[in-house]
């Protein structure tokens, strides 16, 4: 049976040497067996495979990525099922607020509340965050990039021991779209 992924690789094409142009993602991910098509230039692909599963698809992808490009890229693949259950359970209305507004952060494991423990959200309002399943949802009224919030969601002690990559509302729906066709 063939399943339909997405695999969000994080921190690639955003400036410094980390570049994967998606020409060559979508190459190698053929040459992997994949059916493949990449969204954007911000190292997202939607893929169909008939082996694997979410971890064994992400840790081929990364190693391929790094003997191909010569560095490292973290690699979380999801299924249009997850993908699709993450959107819906948006707990703001994203409806009523524009993209830029409205980000997930997918994680490579489960996280629990403990890990958050030491942000006092009043401290940050309007922004907001709140938890998934494996994903964080962040309302950031003036955008990611001027998001105080945002920012220290994304501290390294915040993120110790899992792969943390963030999508904006936009693109979470057309993977979600692009997985489901």
């Amino acid at each position: 049976m063939t399943t339909t992924y997405a695999a969000l690789l994080r921190g690639i094409n955003v400036g410094g040497s980390r570049k994967v142009p998606m020409a060559d993602l979508r190459t190698l991910l053929a040459d992997l067996g994949h059916d493949v098509r990449t969204y954007l230039q911000s190292g997202q692909a939607v893929f169909s495979s008939g082996h694997g599963n979410e971890e064994s698809l992400a840790g081929e992808i990364a190693q391929a990525i790094e003997k191909h490009f010569g560095f490292g890229v973290d690699v979380i693949v999801r299924d249009h099922a997850y993908l699709r259950a993450v959107a819906d359970a948006c707990p703001f209305p994203a409806a009523d607020l524009e993209p830029k507004q409205l980000h997930v952060t997918y994680f490579s494991a489960p996280v629990t509340p403990d890990r958050f423990a030491e942000i006092h959200q009043n401290a940050y309002l309007p922004e907001e965050f709140r938890l998934g399943d494996r994903a964080l949802y962040l309302y950031a009224p003036n955008g990611l990039g001027r998001s105080k919030l945002g920012e220290h969601l994304s501290k390294p002690r915040i993120t110790k021991g899992v792969i943390a990559t963030t999508r904006n509302w936009n693109t979470v729906v057309k993977l979600v779209e692009m997985t489901g066709a």
